[in-house]
């Protein structure tokens, strides 16, 4: 179980005082990857409006997919809708874009600031069913508090 607002507080204290939004989504992922239990990949991708797709951020696992276009796959779906989704078994995902065949449960949190779209938290897990409504309701809390960051 994890204690969602220390996990908050602890990002909080990490980022006041730097502006970058690199630097800052990188201690993020970095933080998440070394709290959380029985994850095998956090971070972010980060939206191109040129491109209209998602492209890979600060993160922490092995190499992952570059590029996801908008509105495909578990974070496209999410980032599209504007919608946190959990996915306790992401091979049952139609259209689930497998970067690490051990992945089976994911987790993803759109970012949106000031209306503007910025991409998503990703997060998955080689568990099914890993992602509980506390996760859900945590890692929204831990996407506003590095929304005032980034």
């Amino acid at each position: 179980m994890t204690d969602y607002r220390m996990l908050n507080k602890t990002l909080e204290s990490l980022l006041e005082d730097e502006t970058n939004r690199i630097a800052n989504l990188s201690n993020a992922s970095s933080l998440l990857n070394q709290t959380l239990k029985d994850i095998n990949w956090a971070g972010f991708y980060l939206y191109d409006e040129e491109s209209d797709q998602l492209v890979l951020g600060p993160f922490q696992g092995l190499p992952a997919c570059v590029r996801i276009d908008n509105g495909k796959g578990v974070c496209g779906t999410a980032f599209r809708g504007n919608d946190v989704f959990v996915v306790d078994n992401v091979h049952e995902f139609p259209g689930h874009i497998a970067c690490d065949a051990n992945s089976n449960s994911e987790i993803v949190v759109p970012i949106y600031k000031d209306g503007e779209p910025i991409g998503v938290l990703d997060i998955d897990s080689p568990v099914f069913d890993r992602f509980s409504e506390e996760d859900r309701l945590g890692l929204i809390e831990f996407v506003e508090v590095l929304k005032k960051y980034i």
